[in-house]
């Protein structure tokens, strides 16, 4: 790999890295864009012209195949004659048809850390086009991957099948890539991975995600440390105890799915709808005031006017701070694809839409009731931030608080943020 420093271009190179899809994604892209940097590229997240392009894809849905495919489009009308690296979960099921495509090249999830390796080749040589794309990205907030593939194999998941069983990063090695970020000036660690509460069952070192916090906790700097998304089933005591540090943030993303036990059993999700009822009870008993997300599949094959109902109710009793709805989607290559989809398509844009508007209210009222509350927030540009909390800030003040994080009293509620005053 050449130094591009040394290419004799009379700037960087520009090379715009895109992400769709989760947060493990975005783990990757920004660890790809820091080693693209450290050879004089000049990166950044927003679609932009540029010599070359990086598409991290999902393939979670047909809609996130289809934001793929735009997005290599919209690369290739940008910059005509710039390479087009496309990796991920999409570049990993359906390279064939992507392959088709001006100017990709492709690699898989299985390859992905070529990735970088793969964009410098595909530039060298390449005429400077554009200069108006700047440095950016995961300075605030810095993505690592602790973990990636899954054991589950849920009936509608089609992550084994593109990214594999499971496989979790040394402890160490994640200790070490914290207290780097952290001394590049990041405020906030996110830890992510496919199945981030799983973390360590494939390893026979006593590895676990309670043993992970603990390290980073003791071992990093960090002021803020967030754990992006644990199945209910991964709830333990021995895990909320590493609530009791203020550095961990009180946000729990818990995918429910379903709040019907018959419904959940064709999924082949390893909780019941009580024990996911009583993951949500735990963590509320250990942790002051958290903040509870999920994800809800409307419509899934065999799913009733009751099995919907009992959605609703859960939802009803558990008033989660906000809530992902996706009408369910056939996946090839997972079980559910072979289960007869007696959902009409009407049925599940009806179903969703219910879901969403509950949740709506739920969301509102989950805002409405920080106001008059202190919150600590993390500013990710001169004016807005997140809460440790998870919920959207914005202040007015001259100065900028870009990467700060600072006391603030909310005020009120407009749309989807809270305002408020700074303190201090």
């Amino acid at each position: 790999m050449s130094d591009r420093a040394s290419s004799g271009s009379s700037r960087a190179p520009v090379v715009a890295t895109l992400t769709l899809g989760c947060k493990l994604n975005q783990a990757e892209t920004q660890q790809a864009a820091r080693e693209l940097q450290r050879h004089g590229c000049v990166t950044t997240d927003r679609p932009a012209r540029a010599d070359a392009y990086l598409i991290n894809t999902c393939t979670i849905t047909h809609v996130a195949d289809r934001k793929a495919r735009r997005l290599i489009r919209m690369a290739h009308r940008l910059s005509p004659a710039a390479p087009v690296i496309v990796t991920g979960c999409y570049a990993e099921r359906n390279g064939a048809s992507l392959a088709e495509l001006p100017q990709v090249r492709l690699v898989g999830n299985q390859r992905k850390h070529e990735a970088a390796t793969v964009l410098l080749d595909s530039i060298e040589g390449v005429t400077p086009v554009s200069n108006d794309a700047a440095r950016s990205g995961g300075r605030a907030r810095s993505f690592i991957k602790i973990q990636e593939g899954c054991d589950d194999v849920c009936a509608f998941c089609i992550v084994p099948y593109v990214r594999g069983r499971e496989r979790a990063v040394p402890i160490d090695e994640i200790v070490a890539q914290a207290q780097e970020r952290v001394e590049e000036g990041v405020q906030e660690i996110v830890l992510t991975g496919t199945q981030p509460g799983a973390y360590g069952r494939d390893r026979s070192d006593g590895s676990s995600a309670a043993a992970l916090i603990e390290a980073l906790l003791s071992r990093t700097d960090a002021p803020r440390i967030r754990y992006s998304s644990i199945q209910p089933q991964d709830i333990t005591p021995q895990l909320l105890a590493g609530w009791d540090d203020a550095r961990m943030c009180r946000h729990f993303h818990l995918a429910l799915q379903s709040g019907s036990d018959d419904v959940l059993a064709r999924m082949r999700r390893r909780y019941t709808a009580s024990e996911f009822r009583d993951a949500v009870q735990a963590i509320r008993a250990s942790v002051s005031s958290p903040s509870i997300t999920t994800d809800i599949i409307a419509g899934f094959p065999g799913e009733t006017d009751a099995d919907h109902a009992q959605t609703l109710q859960m939802m009803q009793d558990l008033r989660f701070t906000d809530v992902h709805v996706f009408p369910y989607s056939v996946r090839p290559n997972t079980s559910a694809s072979l289960l007869t989809d007696d959902v009409c398509a009407e049925t599940k844009r009806t179903r969703a839409a219910e879901l969403r508007d509950l949740g709506s209210i739920h969301r509102r009222a989950a805002l409405e009731s920080r106001t008059g509350s202190i919150e600590s927030v993390l500013f990710e540009t001169s004016d807005s931030g997140l809460t440790d909390t998870y919920l959207p800030v914005q202040v007015a003040e001259d100065d900028d608080l870009t990467n700060q994080i600072r006391s603030v009293r909310m005020t009120s509620v407009r749309d989807s943020t809270l305002f408020g005053e700074l303190l201090g």
